[in-house]
C-alpha cells in the first residue's frame, strides 16, 4: 500500500499544481507547431493540432481524477442509505429494490453504461450520470448483505428491545459496520471508474473535443499510432499509473481494515 500511496500522492500533487506549471494553454491550437518533438517549450511535444501534450495531460488529470472522485462519492451517498434501509426494513421495499437490482445486474456494468450514455447523448455530464446510475448497485447490494447478517445479532436486538428508533439503530449501530467494506470497495472501484471514463471518452461518448481528457486524448492520437505512438502512449501511461496506484491502495486497505482476513 505504501507504494500506491506515494504514487497517488505524486499524481495528486501534479494535478493540483498542474495549472501553475504548464508552459502552454492546453486548448490553444497552433497548426504551425503540430507534431513537434519534445523541447523546452513543449516538454512532451505537440499533438496533431499543435497543442502542448504536457499541458493537456496536466489539465486532463484534473478532469479524469475529478470526475472519478465525484462519481465514487455520489454512488456511496446513494448506495449506503438504500442498502441500509433495504436490509433492515425488509419486506416489500427490499423485495422490489432487489428485483430491480438483480435485473440490472444481468448484464455487465460497462454494457449498461454504454447503453445509457448512448441514450442520453455524448457529453461529460451525461457520462457521469450514466456511471452513477449503474455503479450504486454494487454498494447497495453489499451494504444490504452486511445489514442482513448484523440485524440478527444481540446488540441490534437489544437496541430494538430498549425502544431505540429505527434511524438511530441504522446510524449508530449498523452504519459503522458497513463503512470499512465500503471504503475498501470504493478504493478498488476508483481505478475501474477511471477506466470506464477513459473508455467512454475513447468511444466518443464522454468528454468531447477539445476537452483534454485522457481517454479523449487516446482517441485523438489513434490515427497517428503507427507514425507517432507517443500521442497515445503518454495518456495511456497516465491512466495505467493511476489505476495501479488505486489498486495497490485498495488491496492495502483491505488487508488493514478487514479483520477476518487478518
Amino acid at each position: 500500500m505504501g507504494i500506491g500511496i506515494v504514487l497517488m500522492s505524486v499524481i495528486l500533487l501534479l494535478t493540483f499544481i498542474g495549472p501553475f506549471i504548464v508552459p502552454n494553454d492546453p486548448l490553444t491550437v497552433v497548426m504551425s507547431e503540430r507534431l513537434q518533438s519534445p523541447s523546452w517549450q513543449y516538454p512532451l511535444g505537440t499533438d496533431h493540432m499543435g497543442r502542448c501534450i504536457f499541458s493537456r495531460l496536466m489539465a486532463g488529470a484534473q478532469i479524469t481524477l475529478g470526475v472519478s472522485f465525484l462519481v465514487i462519492l455520489t454512488v456511496v451517498i446513494i448506495g449506503i442509505p438504500l442498502g441500509l434501509i433495504s436490509g433492515y426494513v425488509g419486506g416489500r421495499l427490499d423485495a422490489a429494490l432487489m428485483r430491480f437490482v438483480d435485473g440490472l445486474a444481468a448484464l455487465p456494468e460497462f454494457i449498461w453504461v454504454i447503453a445509457v450514455s448512448g441514450f442520453l447523448g455524448p457529453s461529460l455530464t451525461n457520462m457521469i450520470v450514466s456511471i452513477v446510475m449503474i455503479k450504486w448497485i454494487g454498494y447497495a447490494r453489499m451494504v444490504r448483505g452486511i445489514v442482513l447478517s448484523e440485524r440478527e445479532k444481540e446488540y441490534v436486538l437489544a437496541a430494538t428491545v430498549a425502544g431505540t428508533g429505527t434511524w438511530k439503530i441504522l446510524w449508530r449501530h449498523l452504519l459503522p459496520q458497513v463503512l470499512s467494506p465500503v471504503v475498501i470497495l470504493a478504493a478498488l472501484d476508483i481505478g475501474k471508474i477511471i477506466l470506464i471514463i477513459s473508455s467512454l471518452s475513447y468511444l466518443g461518448l464522454g468528454a468531447q473535443p477539445p476537452t483534454p481528457e485522457w481517454g479523449a486524448m487516446l482517441n485523438d492520437g489513434r490515427p497517428y499510432f503507427q507514425t507517432i505512438p507517443e500521442l497515445m502512449i503518454y495518456p495511456g501511461v497516465a491512466i495505467m499509473l493511476v489505476v495501479i496506484s488505486c489498486n495497490l491502495i485498495g488491496d492495502g486497505l483491505r488487508d488493514y481494515l478487514d479483520v477476518r482476513s487478518r
